[in-house]
């Protein structure tokens, strides 16, 4: 498919009323071994899970690096990718427009609490950007606001809501909130923003998808914790050959 085209996937699987859940990756061999899982749609990146792998503390990769990190999870499957492009740096519509270059057809970009206006208009950048280059772009708009630490829980909600549905204006398909798991509070968020435009992280003590699903949430991901189970097992499995053990005979060939 084209890049157009997968962008016009990626909006389907987000409208649909099935959750879409993405198992976020960090390089071509984690990326293929998802994507060839058959309920698997499309691909995102983590960007925390990159960022690790390459010796950068989360948030910190240069543009470039992030970029060059999508690409290879690009370049390994035929399906659509959403990358994490952190903030979207210091120009946002430009780092888009570089994005959809090299085939990424959504994008989680967060607001990291910035004034209101601001991060509206770093929105509203993002999607004339994706529009000029003829793709409809899956900007997930980030919101910070549940990981406002000067807010109350209730005021944390409200203020979710008012920038998600501000971000929606500005052309954001969806909206992603981390930090909201429980029912009442996802609840909440999506009759605010309404169906179909919530998208959440799968933190430990989330609910299964399909809940979020009946609820109205549009999309699930699981950011760097993919990444952390796959290091636990690497972590355990050096424990146990330090102990004596050996590699287990059912080892999947996956590499």
């Amino acid at each position: 498919m084209s890049t157009a085209d997968r962008a016009l996937a990626l909006k389907a699987l987000h409208e649909a009323p099935e959750i879409l859940q993405v198992v976020n990756v960090w390089d071509a061999i984690s990326a293929k071994t998802i994507a060839d899982l058959p309920d698997t749609k499309a691909i995102a990146t983590a960007g925390h899970s990159i960022a690790a792998s390459l010796g950068y503390d989360d948030g910190q990769m240069p543009l470039d690096v992030a970029l060059a990190g999508a690409k290879v999870v690009v370049d390994a499957v035929d399906l659509p990718v959403s990358a994490d492009l952190d903030d979207g740096y210091d120009d946002p519509g430009e780092t888009v427009r570089r994005a959809i270059g090299i085939g990424i057809v959504g994008a989680n970009v967060e607001d990291r609490n910035r004034p209101f206006d601001e991060a509206v208009a770093r929105v509203a950048e993002i999607t004339k950007a994706a529009l000029a280059e003829g793709v409809q772009f899956q900007l997930n708009a980030r919101t910070d606001a549940m990981r406002n630490e000067t807010l109350s829980r209730e005021d944390r909600i409200e203020e979710a809501i008012r920038r998600g549905r501000a971000f929606i204006d500005a052309g954001a398909p969806v909206v992603f909130v981390p930090g909201a798991v429980g029912a009442g509070d996802v609840r909440r968020l999506v009759e605010g923003l309404g169906p179909g435009r919530l998208t959440l992280i799968g933190l430990p003590g989330a609910l299964p998808a399909k809940e979020y699903e009946a609820l109205g949430v549009a999309r699930i991901s699981y950011g760097p914790l993919t990444q952390r189970v796959a290091l636990r097992a690497l972590r355990d499995l050096g424990e146990s050959l330090y102990d004596g053990g050996v590699i287990p005979t059912d080892t999947p060939a996956l590499n």
